[in-house]
């Protein structure tokens, strides 16, 4: 600093503590106006930023503004929790989602988790209807605004069973918080890997109240849990009779090891009657409920969640991967056993590799970026398709993912089943995405000519999966001019036929034809697969596959040839 000392100052020794100020004297700071604000806000050597005391009372009002607006936020999720039940579960659940809509996410997950802890972890035991109407709203949320809701309720439920649990277990709070974990499964919140590392961790312990939880899981859940993943389940029943068998007698009550082993048995044997107290019927009526509300919202999507209960305690160390844009890849952040924080992979390594695929595949947009690292990024086409519907692309930018998903099939050096399969699934969802694909498939159809070899058999393969899983119907070959066929696409349609007729369920096979014969548009269309079924497929058909292979093609090419002709032709 080139500025003097003020008369009569001395320099403190280092080591002191100093603060420095813009200028003295109050005159410049005012005539520099909001040069000498900035000025006035330097760093203390400490490293603390100085805000000067006029600026203070401004950032307090922020602060206290920001606490009113959380407690009467508190106060209104307070109050719809207080009145929920089954007759105004929509309305409830309406309210709320609107809430979301008006308010930060974090500020509505927290105050919705807090309220239904409130509600549900008591002392005493909570009624089981009350208790499964609280979970339920959880689940129509987790499914209409966004699975962060689930996660985040789910989360702070297993941290706070986990610590009830090893500090005894005692009283009823730690029961009613297992009970909302066999919930959560039921209503479709969280899949079956969560239940079966709770028991299994329950099993390895095996202490009187590990028994009881056990018993408590297996009732609310065991049905399900058999249902959804019977050899997991019939392990867990042989590790329970191994532990039990060798716990002998450390148990002075025997009868409860018993009871248990029985239920598990009852389970494995899909005997209901042996259980005591076993009642679906509350729970089907209230998964009923949800359909109707979830349906309505319009959520087609798989919002499952699979984590484990490793994953949701450590948390804080690996990332919340299972909440999209929360991905954590590498080493975990924070190693709790050295208190020392580890070195952090180099910023964007990941999606600077990703990108520069996308560049290669000529993704030339931020949306077809996004779309390209999010489909190249997931773990199935059940995650991919989840993951793309949570990017909210609208109108022109939702076709993006369609030519963006042709692309990447097309491009592969070998057919990956994967793009099929989503696209199957986008499909089924809406019809939008139909038509969508059946433009493109079109304009493909037209270029066939020009496509490269692999691009071609990769088309074929896509095409006939649509058509064998009637996520497109066989009027997509309504453009083909079956009188000025060229080579390319006589051998397009003779690959995408045979595939259709040798892969097809029987069934399947005919209403795929005959929903061509009930419309009276398509009447040049059934024509023209009549006689290339007749000219092209089976005209040497000997040469080219086996004596076995050959029969089978023309018996079902006879029967869609007959389904074209219409119901009459099929009863013949």
């Amino acid at each position: 600093d080139s500025r003097e000392e003020p008369e009569g100052g001395a320099r403190e020794k280092a080591g002191r503590k100093r603060v420095r100020f813009a200028e003295d004297g109050e005159e410049r700071a005012g005539s520099s106006g909001a040069d000498g604000t900035a000025q006035q806000e330097r760093l203390c050597e400490s490293g603390e930023k100085y805000i000067p005391p006029r600026l203070r009372p401004a950032q307090e009002t922020v602060d206290e503004r920001k606490k009113e607006e959380l407690e009467r936020l508190k106060k209104h999720v307070k109050g719809l929790i207080n009145r929920l039940s089954e007759p105004n579960m929509a309305s409830i659940s309406g309210q709320l989602e609107e809430l979301y809509m008006a308010n930060s996410r974090k500020d509505m997950n927290d105050t919705l988790t807090a309220a239904l802890l409130g509600a549900c972890v008591t002392a005493s035991a909570m009624p089981s209807r009350l208790m499964m109407e609280h979970v339920l709203l959880v689940s129509i949320l987790h499914h209409t605004v966004g699975i962060e809701v689930g996660a985040c309720f789910l989360e702070a439920v297993v941290r706070k069973f986990d610590d009830v649990y090893r500090n005894g277990g005692e009283g009823k709070e730690c029961d009613n918080l297992f009970t909302i974990i066999a919930h959560l499964y039921n209503f479709h919140v969280v899949q079956s890997l969560l239940v079966f590392d709770i028991l299994k961790k329950l099993i390895s312990t095996f202490t009187e109240k590990d028994i009881e939880l056990i018993l408590l899981m297996l009732k609310n859940v065991g049905f399900a849990l058999r249902k959804d993943d019977a050899l997991s389940l019939k392990e867990l029943i042989t590790d329970a009779q191994a532990k039990a068998s060798g716990a002998g007698s450390m148990f002075q009550d025997q009868t409860r090891v018993r009871f248990m082993l029985e239920t598990m048995l009852a389970l494995k044997n899909n005997d209901m009657r042996k259980i005591p107290g076993y009642d679906p019927e509350p729970v089907e009526r209230l998964r009923k409920v949800q359909r109707a509300l979830v349906r309505n919202a319009s959520s087609g999507s798989e919002t499952q969640l699979r984590i484990s209960w490793d994953g949701l305690l450590n948390a804080e160390q690996t990332g919340r991967w299972w909440i999209v844009g929360s991905a954590w890849s590498g080493t975990p952040m924070i190693d709790n056993s050295h208190h020392t924080l580890q070195q952090k992979p180099p910023v964007g390594t990941i999606s600077s590799k990703m990108l520069d695929l996308a560049r290669k595949q000529r993704m030339n947009t931020d949306v077809r970026r996004n779309i390209f690292c999010t489909m190249m990024t997931s773990e199935d086409f059940l995650d991919a398709f989840e993951k793309l519907l949570k990017l909210g692309l609208k109108d022109q930018q939702e076709r993006e993912v369609v030519h963006v998903l042709m692309d990447c099939c097309l491009q592969e050096k070998t057919y990956n089943p994967f793009y099929a399969f989503l696209a199957s699934k986008f499909c089924s969802y809406e019809r939008r995405f139909q038509m969508t694909f059946q433009f493109s498939i079109w304009d493909k159809f037209r270029n066939l000519e020009n496509l490269p070899a692999t691009n071609f058999l990769n088309l074929v393969h896509l095409v006939a999966h649509l058509l064998k899983t009637k996520s497109l119907p066989l009027s997509i070959l309504k453009v083909v001019e079956f009188s000025e066929l060229d080579k390319p696409r006589v051998h397009f349609l003779r690959r995408v036929l045979t595939m259709l007729l040798m892969e097809t369920e029987v069934e399947d096979l005919g209403l795929i034809f005959a929903r061509v014969s009930e419309n009276p548009k398509l009447g040049m269309l059934r024509e023209g697969l009549k006689l290339f079924i007749g000219h092209f497929l089976l005209k040497n058909v000997q040469a080219h596959q086996s004596p076995e292979e050959a029969s089978v093609l023309r018996e079902r090419a006879g029967l869609a040839t007959r389904s074209l002709q219409g119901k009459a032709a099929l009863r013949m």
